[in-house]
Order: structure tokens, then sequence, then C-alpha cells
């Protein structure tokens, strides 16, 4: 047997950490295997349409939840993951929940909810909201003068 001897302070930097972040300042370490943040998401208005874009790659369509309420859009998933190994003698079962919700308010008498589209597709979920026809804004017009 030998021994190993290590010269400095060799706490491990768990013991650093805890007594350098502040009290309540626990969100910039992500301490699950599987992400937990929340995915981002682009929401942008054309002349027809609201469209939103939401990065969640790793995902299937059949992980989201896409509802319309009155006027408010949200889009949930939850998914759980176990994983569970025996060898050699030991047994090793780890498990992960990961759930999200993102809402957004939609004026309720300018989208047409009837024709509300989602697709899902390269780690991008993207939803095609169209607005009715009398709510679109109309170009520019040129008034003669008389």
């Amino acid at each position: 047997m030998s021994l190993i001897r290590r010269s400095g302070n060799n706490f491990p930097s768990i013991f650093d950490d805890f007594f350098s972040r502040e009290l309540l300042d626990w969100g910039n370490v992500d301490f699950s295997p599987m992400s937990t943040t929340v995915p981002s998401v682009n929401v942008k208005e054309t002349v027809d349409n609201y469209e939103v874009e939401m990065a969640a790659p790793g995902m299937s369509k059949d992980d989201f939840k896409v509802e319309l309420d009155g006027n408010l859009l949200s889009i949930s998933s939850s998914k759980e993951q176990e994983d569970e190994k025996t060898e050699k003698g030991y047994f090793r079962k780890e498990f992960s929940y990961q759930s999200f919700r993102r809402s957004f308010n939609f004026p309720k008498e300018v989208v047409d909810e009837d024709k509300i589209e989602a697709k899902y597709e390269n780690g991008l979920l993207r939803l095609t909201i169209p607005k009715k026809e009398e709510s679109k804004k109309k170009g520019p017009r040129l008034i003669n003068i008389s």
C-alpha cells in the first residue's frame, strides 16, 4: 500500500462552491443528467399569421401537448426516463423527470383557432396560428385627392 501525500488545500470544489455561491442563486447549475431548462421560443407576427418556433431537440412530437384555452396558447411536455442495470453483483436504478410549460396570450378576436397547425421536425416545434381575415392589416393605400 502506498500513501499519496497531497499538498495545499485539496477539499473538493463543492465546498468552495457552497460557500461562495449566493444563498438563493442555485439556478446556474444543472444537477440533472437530462436538460431541465425551458426550451427557447421565437414568436413572430406576419400579415397573415403568428408563427411560434420552439427549439426542443431530442424530443418527439408525442412528447408535446399544445392547447388553446380562450386566448391562452400553452405548449407543455412531461417526460420520464428510467434506467435500470444489474451487473456483477451490483444493482443500479436511475430515473429522471423533465417537464416544462410555456404559455402565450393571443388576441382571441384575431386568431382563427380552427386553422392552427403544429409540426415537429428536426428538433423544432413550429406552430402557425392564422389570423381571421377581417383582422389582417391591409397594406398602405393611396387615397386620391379631389
